[in-house]
């Protein structure tokens, strides 16, 4: 039965007309990242084809020997990439091909920062690492078959990397892809043994099937003998799974490239944890801390997830049903022999086995990061800039892991020696006074607000440090961190301030003597401010403020306001408590203030400037500028 042939011309899609000419003429500086990225996906090609044919094992067509192989012609200036890997249809060519998924190819556009080898490194991160060949090539050529169709149906697709490309169904005996470049006269090096060697050993020597390379002859007298013997190809990488071999064998370099193979990443990872258990459950897992956060991090819905494989075989890739979501920006692999090799994303949600090895991964992580923390500060600093913020959503979320989480967090302090978020619940713990017996802290809307806070004044006044937290999930991982270490964590803001056995008697009777002296502005306070305020009080808080705007114990704070208000939910309605400071001059002029408009003017003046100090913004704007200028004009007169 034959085929039809069918040959046609079609458009590139405007974001990879864009893609292409940034690979053509900008991304030169780097230009051996092709063979990386052409190999890597025969790699997963070869992957492909092992999990497909676990249930239709003739996909192998009596040749289950994976491989991928790279020959070169330094006279017609080409290079082929071989694979006899799952190979691909036509739709898929030009799916995979002509197409670029668009959001990949966006992100890759907006992400480059003018630094061409910066720029080449991200290139197999936003999943266009085929399009580096036009690095080198001036033409592109795919001849490809997958696997299980009849050889009629393959596919020959090419491009000179303009404006279009042409698709046509040819005829190919073997199943897989070939890649064949003709190189541009300035990437010529690559026609060479050495050169492609050098670059497959730097690259690709973890992958776990071989790359093979023509072998040297170097017993030939002239180029003419080696032609006329048929090359003969030998295995350059070491083709075995890096996570299988020994740790003492594994060399630190390897690591390393092994990480940018699996993650895309051009940066080192800061930590990583192999390691491999026996016992009721047989696993090995391989871990790893980026470097550098990816562009997708906060997208909670987005890809992530280990690499999985069963006995050797790889079976998926981001499978994230082996670490809780507060720790996806971990990279790796694992590989199981508990787990069935038919096993799908639906199965592992129910497998006790996963179950297990989660809770195990889940705390490797944690404590990979731990040992981290204690061995490198610097590293350690620079992994919290990078997903601090996304380690914070753990204790929410992880309660079995929540003290080991808390032991990892670092906050902004009052203390002087803190520069940033350099400061653990452990280093606060050491230094609270001998009668203190809670971690204060307090949340703002920024870094400067927090540090500027009126709230604050007592505490500098008796020496207490507090935490200062500003980023957007801190009050929700406050309400979900109560305590650490047998101490209660107390939010300055909320609530009658109680500093227990900090305040010494004499302070105590003193306060309630003012308490007493205040009721009748209080009332008055009240009256005039009505709904604005749900009660006036006596502030022990503030000594240089007016005064302040405090929470009650069980409101919501004004962060989780913004994340329940930005997700769609019904926020319930919220008053302030105002808080007088009795020892301020403006207090006691305002308590003897006859005239009650001119009283109501200032306390609404006084309730507004709280209201900013808190980094809050003003109710009624026009209302405050017009009672600010009446008073301004009284002064002047």
């Amino acid at each position: 039965m034959t085929t039809e042939i069918k040959k046609e011309t079609r458009g590139f899609e405007t974001e990879a007309k864009q893609l292409l000419q940034l690979m053509i003429h900008s991304l030169y500086s780097n230009k051996e990242v092709f063979l990386r990225e052409l190999i890597s996906n025969a790699s997963d090609a070869a992957d492909k084809l092992r999990f497909e044919s676990l249930s239709k094992p003739e996909l192998f067509e009596n040749d289950a020997d994976l491989k991928v192989l790279i020959s070169f012609d330094k006279d017609a200036g080409t290079i082929s990439i071989s694979d006899n890997g799952i190979g691909m249809s036509r739709d898929e060519v030009i799916s995979n091909l002509g197409t670029i998924a668009r959001s990949g190819t966006a992100q890759f556009l907006n992400n480059l920062s003018g630094d061409q080898k910066k720029d080449s490194q991200l290139i197999g991160q936003f999943g266009v690492g085929f399009y580096s060949a036009f690095i080198v090539a001036s033409e592109v050529e795919v001849l490809t078959r997958k696997a299980g169709v009849d050889a009629a149906e393959a596919v020959h697709w090419i491009s000179q990397g303009e404006s279009d490309y042409t698709v046509e169904t040819v005829e190919k005996i073997s199943r897989g892809t070939t890649v064949i470049l003709k190189l541009r006269p300035e990437s010529l090096e690559f026609a060479d043994a050495f050169r492609l060697r050098q670059i497959v050993k730097k690259y690709a020597d973890h992958i776990a099937i071989p790359v093979l390379l023509p072998k040297q002859n170097f017993s030939a007298d002239t180029e003419e003998d080696v032609l006329a013997v048929a090359p003969e190809f030998e295995a350059v990488n070491s083709a075995k799974a890096l996570w299988t071999r020994p740790r003492s064998d594994v060399k630190e370099d390897e690591y390393i490239e092994f990480y940018k193979h699996i993650s895309h990443d051009y940066e080192q990872p800061l930590n990583w944890s192999h390691n491999k258990v026996e016992g009721k459950l047989e696993y090995t897992s391989l871990l790893f801390v980026p470097g550098r956060a990816p562009f997708d991090l906060w997208n909670r819905d987005g890809v992530r997830g280990l690499k999985l494989y069963v006995q050797r075989v790889f079976i998926m890739d981001q499978a994230e049903q082996f670490l809780p979501l507060y720790l996806r920006f971990i990279k790796g692999v694992v590989d199981s022999n508990d787990i069935s090799l038919n096993v799908s994303r639906e199965i592992l949600q129910k497998d006790p086995a996963v179950d297990s090895m989660r809770s195990a991964l889940t705390k490797r992580a944690l404590d990979m990061l731990g040992k981290l923390k204690a061995d490198d500060k610097d590293k350690y600093k620079k992994f919290w800039a990078e997903f601090g913020q996304v380690l914070k959503e753990g204790p929410g979320e992880d309660f079995s892991n929540r003290d080991t989480i808390a032991k990892l967090l670092m906050f902004v302090s009052t203390h002087e020696n803190c520069q940033g978020q350099d400061q653990a619940l452990e280093d606060y713990v050491s230094r609270m006074q001998p009668e203190q017996n809670k971690i204060y802290y307090l949340i703002a809307d920024s870094a400067k607000t927090a540090r500027n806070s009126p709230h604050l004044e007592i505490f500098r006044k008796k020496g207490i440090e507090v935490l200062l937290l500003s980023d957007r999930i801190d009050e929700w991982l406050m309400s979900h961190l109560n305590e650490f270490d047998g101490k209660s964590l107390q939010d300055i803001t909320r609530g009658e301030l109680d500093l227990g056995g900090l305040d010494d008697e004499a302070e105590k009777v003193e306060q309630e003597k003012r308490e007493q002296a205040m009721k009748p502005l209080l009332d008055r306070v009240k009256a005039s401010l009505g709904e604005r305020i749900k009660e006036a009080r006596v502030s022990h808080r503030l000594t240089d403020s007016p005064a302040c705007l405090a929470l009650d114990e069980d409101d919501m704070g004004a962060q989780m306001r913004r994340i329940m208000q930005a997700s769609g939910q019904s926020v319930p309605e919220t008053k302030p408590v105002f808080e007088l400071n009795p020892a301020h001059p403006l207090i006691n002029k305002l308590e003897h203030e006859p005239d009650e408009d001119r009283f109501g003017d200032l306390i609404s003046l006084l309730f507004d400037q709280a209201s900013l100090a808190e980094g809050h913004e003003l109710e009624d704007p026009a209302r405050f500028s017009r009672q600010l200028n009446k008073l301004l004009l009284e002064l002047c007169d």
